[in-house]
């Protein structure tokens, strides 16, 4: 009981304001308020305080009428079900719990729904998206580093710890972004995440509170305004969700509202990672509940979608998020792991919902097959599961690409590998839905995994922009950021942006704080991202290509409007390209323009391409 009571006491001092309105008996209210005139008329209420399971609930209030009422294993959980009819208007509505002739009233508001117009756009291939981890970005509002009652603090010092990014920082560099060319932002959860500090939840993960923006990055406020102030911008903002699992900090864990709300560790241990477990035909039915019942790691308890109680929170959460802040499209982090029906129901009511969204599902798995098991399926193709997931993170191209430019020349090796996994787009429903990407903040920088080959690296960059599909450029990408000596994960692969901090000793957001070669490959990559905003070839183009010679890859996007082509030669020398061979795409265009220097190249004879180097030529 102590235990309740102090947990009672801090969400009370945490959550002063909203519950202002609130009885003392209700120490939370999940959602805090709802809409009228939504694309749902269902609204699961849940209420936590103590024995509140043991009250009923009333409402008199036009257009709305409980469904449904469930105590459950906890007796300080009610569960309510409203239908709320297109009739409903905007207003307090008081819902009335009655127990033993004591009565308790909760005003609960219902609000007007914004306009819609320029919100939930959704993303396609005509964007190009840009990765930010919140915490490594900029620090815009350092009075937020340590917020009392928070258990960690900013600490520059160490670079497993915050170091104070948030909100502000990439608010006060939405232009430096824009001017990338980039069109669509996504970083990792702001969600709070108030969890010890020897574990290290910057990455935002691990949430404990999944209404609530984390104080360290800013309030809910200053996140629906980053989204108003990028829509200005024209750019989108997509939003990073875990629905796989929570942190063990977060307020349910000390009163689980049933036996079942999370699996239990004792019994499933950790996941196996095996994300192929899911697709696999011939699973054991103990390596898929391993994959799906484990816990990711021993701080994050794994969430039991199966409970129907928790499916509704989960689903109702991102309706939220999406209709409060005005997001454009979700990317659910591990997404192999929860249970694939909720998962698959959860994608199909959030798309009825916001019929121009786009979702992205985390498919970190090894193979083409296993990844396309995660995209939609089409109209008449039945294999026992359809994801209704349109997007699909490509792992596989990250991992070609990243092996094209590490490995000799051959018939299965090299740049042959970005051949041999694109050959296999006849698996997906839509590949031109898939978000291609060279890293993350999981992976090894694309600069140091190319051997800090420059030319290489242009060669990479240039391939993600002009293939099919959704690119997503990790930040500190277009200042070509390698690992420079450093240490881990942490320190490696996710730097803080100098100038990001008050602090540092140069901005790189200014042409003045970057060196001469960061400034040379930030205009490159701000040059070619630029003209694919308006390449139509690129976003709604089909794909030509020709089987890699000679350590050489050619490949055309054809639309009716424009023409492109890409030409990789990986040698160390020039190289004569046979115009021939590439005759039914080149019969009728005379030369080809570059578009990034303007240079041209005759394309009416044979034709030479200088040595590591992709050419990127829109076709005349």
């Amino acid at each position: 009981m102590k235990k309740i009571c102090s947990l009672f006491l801090s969400l009370f001092l945490l959550s002063i304001l909203a519950q202002a309105q609130t009885p003392q008996e209700i120490q939370i209210v999940d959602p805090p308020f709802w809409w009228v005139e939504m694309p749902v008329n269902e609204l699961q209420l849940q209420l936590y305080g103590e024995e509140l399971g043991h009250y009923r609930a009333s409402v008199e209030y036009s257009g709305v009428e409980i469904t449904a009422q469930y105590a459950v294993d906890s007796p300080n959980y009610l569960f309510l079900y409203f239908d709320i009819s297109e009739d409903a208007r905007a207003g307090t509505m008081p819902i009335t719990l009655t127990r033993d002739g004591k009565s308790i009233t909760l005003n609960y508001e219902l609000k007007t729904r914004e306009s819609q117009e320029g919100r939930h756009q959704g993303f396609d291939a005509s964007d190009v998206i840009y990765l930010m981890m919140p915490d490594r970005f900029a620090n815009g509002d350092p009075s937020n580093d340590s917020v009392e009652g928070m258990l960690e603090a900013a600490d520059r010092f160490n670079p497993e710890r915050r170091q104070g990014g948030d909100i502000q920082g990439v608010m006060d560099h939405l232009d430096y972004i824009k001017d990338l060319g980039m069109t669509a932002i996504w970083f990792t959860p702001i969600i709070e995440n108030d969890m010890s500090a020897d574990y290290g939840a910057y990455h935002g993960y691990a949430a404990t509170d999944l209404y609530r923006v984390d104080r360290r990055y800013g309030s809910n406020k200053e996140y629906k305004k980053l989204v108003e102030e990028a829509h200005q911008k024209d750019m989108k903002v997509i939003m990073d969700m875990i629905h796989n699992h929570i942190g063990d900090r977060h307020w349910w864990m000390d009163d689980l509202p049933t036996s079942d709300w999370v699996h239990d560790i004792e019994e499933y241990g950790t996941t196996n990672f095996r994300g192929a477990v899911a697709s696999d035909p011939y699973a054991s039915e103990y390596d898929s509940d391993k994959l799906m019942n484990g816990w990711f790691v021993k701080e994050m308890p794994d969430l039991n979608q199966k409970n129907e109680l928790l499916a509704d929170y989960l689903i109702q959460n991102t309706i939220w998020w999406i209709e409060y802040s005005g997001i454009d499209g979700i990317r659910m982090d591990t997404y192999v792991y929860p249970d694939q029906q909720y998962m698959a129901r959860w994608a199909k009511e959030v798309l009825e919902a916001y019929p121009n969204f786009n979702i992205v599902g985390e498919s970190w798995v090894n193979t083409v097959p296993a990844e396309a098991y995660w995209q939609y399926d089409e109209p008449g193709v039945d294999d026992g599961y359809d994801s209704n997931l349109p997007s699909v993170t490509d792992f596989q191209i990250a991992n070609a690409i990243r092996q094209a430019f590490n490995e000799d020349f051959g018939w299965l090796n090299g740049l042959s590998k970005l051949y041999y996994v694109l050959s296999q787009d006849f698996v997906y429903a839509d590949p031109m839905l898939n978000v291609n990407f060279l890293d993350n903040h999981d992976m090894g920088r694309i600069y140091e995994t190319v051997g800090k080959d420059e030319d290489y690296f242009k060669m990479a960059y240039a391939f993600l922009m002009t293939t099919r599909g959704i690119p997503q450029v990790y930040y500190g990408t277009e200042l070509m950021m390698g690992h420079e000596n450093r240490g881990g994960d942490d320190e490696a692969w996710r730097q803080t942006m100098p100038g990001g901090w008050p602090d540092d000793d140069r901005s790189v957001f200014t042409e003045k704080g970057r060196t001469d070669k960061e400034n040379e490959i930030l205009d490159w990559i701000s040059e070619l991202t630029t003209w694919r905003k308006d390449a139509a070839a690129i976003h709604e183009g089909r794909l030509v290509h020709f089987v890699p010679e000679n350590n050489t890859y050619v490949y055309f996007r054809v639309h009716e409007k424009q023409t492109v082509m890409v030409v990789m030669n990986a040698n160390e020398e020039p190289y004569t390209f046979n115009r021939t061979r590439f005759a039914e795409i080149l019969n009728g265009f005379e030369h080809g323009v570059n578009v990034v220097s303007g240079e041209k190249i005759d394309v009416s004879g044979d034709f030479e391409v200088s040595g590591k180097t992709t050419g990127v030529w829109e076709l005349r």
